[in-house]
């Protein structure tokens, strides 16, 4: 196949950058007029593009492991998406500079009573020092395995063979326990950790499952906005591309369901006092109405859209319930940590939305950037042409 690196989007870049720094920078001046309340938002809108990242390279380690030939033609776009974190390893600084805000742990003098028995016990783990430590060991990790498998696809442009390939699927298969226990324990340590009273053995997989859906949802709208672009991997999808990759976001949002459901249950009757009280937390006052948001678009009514084929098998379709999902998916997030600033129920912020744009904007400009130079498609990949011509049995 001949084809041409991509030289565009810089419209794009140019925006988004622009979009991120003014955000990033207003979401600043936030931290100075109300810094508890701008840094909650800086960390929700961070672990939403940082799953986002993470949720596109565990799909690719995933297809790699299962050695997925249908997948071929949309496998560039999610080696793009993980190259953008070395990005969120400098976003991170300023939750280490605001975890006086976020983390009780972090201030442990400050603390009374139980709260201050439950941080001592938990000291040896919960502490700045090791905190950081973990954050870089899952920093390294993560680009680490992002950098070899996208480099090592781009060679394959040029030098083409199989041995490529064989490298890059024990490299996927080999580094899925890796990336799930660095995302589950990031969880812990970045979510889980603002209530230091509170554990679930099952938190990570909770966010793990949201993020990965998000991973589907944006490769829906990538590939549904690339469609009459022939430089970009949307244009060299079929309609079955797209129907598997609805099934998979319907197989996801159920499975986002099931451990949500499963959390909540076990949690429930178990009736432990270190743990209850965080789900009370959220069905009462104005946070019950965000839970019964989330049961409704969350799952119910995504996952009966999903079943329709008019809908899975229809690009646009499929790109505007992606759409719904992901706006839903910052709603998720909202609620697992907004809660710990005002157990009232929701109040928004303009800080939500600077926070949420501005790490969005300059993640979307960096994506951009690495795309630029490069082929959509790994034109030299021996199974390229089975997947142009991929065909459910």
């Amino acid at each position: 196949m001949t084809l041409s690196p991509y030289q565009g989007g810089r419209r794009l870049l140019s925006i988004s950058a622009a979009v991120g720094a003014a955000g990033l920078a207003l979401t600043a001046l936030g931290s100075a007029l109300d810094p508890r309340r701008a840094v909650y938002a800086y960390l929700v809108a961070f672990v939403y593009w940082l799953g986002i990242a993470l949720g596109a390279l565990i799909l690719l380690g995933s297809l790699h492991a299962s050695s997925a030939k249908w997948s071929v033609v949309l496998r560039r776009f999610l080696e793009h998406v993980p190259a953008v974190l070395p990005l969120f390893a400098v976003l991170f600084v300023p939750i280490v500079l605001g975890r006086h805000q976020l983390f009780p742990w972090a201030d442990p003098g400050a603390l009374e009573g139980e709260l201050r028995e439950a941080v001592a016990h938990k000291a040896r783990y919960l502490n700045v020092p090791f905190f950081v430590a973990r954050a870089a060991f899952y920093f390294v990790c993560w680009i680490a395995v992002a950098h070899f498998l996208r480099a090592w696809s781009l060679r394959q442009d040029a030098a083409g063979g199989v041995t490529l390939t064989r490298w890059q699927r024990r490299l996927g298969a080999g580094s899925l326990p890796l990336l799930g226990l660095t995302a589950s324990f990031a969880a812990f340590d970045w979510i889980m950790s603002i209530d230091p009273r509170f554990y679930s053995t099952i938190f990570g997989v909770y966010w793990w499952a949201g993020s990965f859906m998000g991973a589907f949802a944006v490769t829906n709208v990538a590939a549904f906005a690339t469609r009459g672009d022939p430089s970009q991997f949307g244009a060299h999808m079929n309609l079955d591309h797209f129907h598997a990759l609805g099934k998979y976001l319907l197989a996801f949002v159920a499975f986002w369901a099931y451990i949500a459901f499963s959390q909540f249950m076990l949690i429930w009757i178990a009736n432990v006092p270190e743990e209850v009280p965080w789900y009370i937390l959220r069905i009462n006052g104005g946070w019950l109405w965000v839970g019964v948001f989330l049961v409704l678009f969350h799952f119910l009514v995504p996952f009966f859209a999903l079943l329709q084929r008019a809908v899975t098998r229809s690009p646009r379709r499929l790109a505007l319930v992606s759409v719904g999902l992901l706006v839903v998916h910052w709603v998720d997030l909202y609620w697992l940590i907004m809660p710990h600033l005002d157990a009232r129920g929701p109040r928004l912020s303009p800080w939500d939305l600077t926070a949420f744009v501005g790490v969005g904007g300059v993640a979307v400009a960096f994506t951009v950037w690495r795309m630029r130079g490069t082929l959509a498609i790994p034109v030299r990949d021996p199974y390229l042409e089975v997947s142009l011509r991929y065909l459910p049995r």
